[in-house]
């Protein structure tokens, strides 16, 4: 028998780390909604609902039968895409290893895992999506990347040190940068509601549609901290690409497409949770907060990189 050649060694090496990341992914996602679903009095209603909808066209949870049939289909399923996404994610990453800029690659990944996901729930109808809880179903991706991401970065020290570097100065960045995005939206929008004579309007509006709080106080409060940490994590993401750009300046492309995904998903989590917002509240108002937020922390990213201002503004010198 012939020995196995260096290439057949790394292709077996990025399936069996990718297959590990993907299990860890579906297992992280399966673990949350168990929980969720508990807690809300329905065990085991989100993979009965998304395996009835998928399997049998169902697609309202109305009627539902918890049956065996569906909820293993679906965990099958699952799975399955999961698996496949993480040796697609173990591949670029293995790449991006040789040649950094390729990271880039990795972070659209990601990226468009969890809008592929939005999209998926969102064509199985408002009824399936009502359901299932819009905040739910970010929170259990983000949890699943963040394991998958971790165990990558594990794997792969270089990655991390260029990533990275001082971990302590990105988190405090991104949570400084995250938190100055939050208010400038809520000051934003809290004077909006002073010119159109009614305070609070936007984040009640909000917190009832996503939150689905009748409560106007509730709605207010529990949308003010989802706001913030949505941000803060964001930030986080953002420092931490940051942090690679001043190491390798294809990275700033990776920044590029994080911001110009938020402006997306902000306009598309509303399009596809609560249409009716977008008659209560006039869209530029959110294109508007949106684009300030984004100045502002881009501002505060590169006061803190001199470096990477410099290296930009000569870059678009030299395009000049």
């Amino acid at each position: 028998m012939a020995p196995e050649s260096v290439v057949e060694r790394a292709d077996r090496s990025v399936l069996r780390e990718g297959a590990v990341a993907g299990l860890i992914g579906a297992a992280v996602v399966a673990l949350w909604f168990l929980v969720f679903d508990i807690a809300r009095g329905k065990p085991l209603l989100t993979p009965a609902l998304l395996g009835a909808a998928v399997f049998y066209g169902v697609n309202t949870p109305i009627g539902l039968e918890i049956a065996v049939g569906p909820i293993l289909g679906y965990t099958l399923l699952h799975g399955l895409a999961f698996v496949a996404f993480g040796v697609v994610a173990a591949s670029l990453i293995a790449a991006s290893e040789r040649e950094p800029p390729l990271f880039v690659a990795f972070v659209i990944l990601f990226a468009c895992f969890e809008a592929f996901f939005f999209g998926v729930v969102g064509a199985l109808g408002q009824s399936v999506m009502g359901a299932l809880v819009w905040w739910a179903i970010l929170i259990g991706n983000l949890l699943a990347s963040v394991a998958m991401l971790s165990y990558f970065f594990l794997r792969h020290s270089t990655i991390s040190r260029m990533l990275f570097g001082s971990l302590g100065t990105v988190l405090r960045e991104g949570i400084v940068a995250g938190l100055l995005g939050a208010v400038i939206v809520a000051l934003w929008f809290l004077a909006i509601d002073l010119i159109q004579g009614e305070l609070f309007r936007t984040p009640r509006l909000l917190g009832a549609a996503f939150l689905r709080q009748g409560d106007p106080g509730a709605a207010i409060l529990l949308y003010s901290v989802v706001h913030g940490l949505a941000f803060v994590l964001f930030g986080i993401v953002a420092a931490v690409l940051v942090a690679g750009a001043e190491r390798e300046p294809a990275f700033v492309f990776g920044l590029v497409i994080l911001f110009t995904a938020f402006e997306v998903f902000s306009f598309g989590a509303i399009v596809i949770v609560a249409n009716w917002i977008l008659d209560a509240l006039a869209g530029w108002t959110i294109l508007v907060g949106n684009l300030l937020a984004t100045g502002v922390m881009l501002g505060y990213f590169l006061r803190g990189h001199r470096a990477l201002t410099r290296r930009l503004a000569s870059a678009w010198a030299d395009d000049d």
